[in-house]
């Protein structure tokens, strides 16, 4: 799956077009590597963002196209942040 869709499915960002913005301005990393928007994220992926001022990390469980809201966050595991 796309990383900005990804972030999108998983909440961690609103708004898809906010996560495009984010990755392609090198704010979002995959396993220590800068991403782009268009970067496929896997399961087990490590995935640094910074946001805002914050640092998140987090590690990716699932990439399913399609989530319900109460079950975003089991999408990923937080490392850190």
């Amino acid at each position: 799956m796309r990383l900005d869709k990804w972030l999108k499915v998983s909440r961690i960002i609103k708004r898809r077009t906010v996560a495009n913005e984010a990755a392609g301005a090198g704010r979002v990393q995959i396993n220590g590597k800068v991403a782009k928007p268009s970067s496929e994220v896997k399961a087990g992926d490590v995935l640094d963002i910074l946001l805002g001022g914050k640092h998140f990390v987090c590690r990716v469980e699932k990439t399913p196209e399609v989530v319900r809201k109460d079950d975003a966050d089991t999408l990923y595991t937080v490392l850190e942040g």
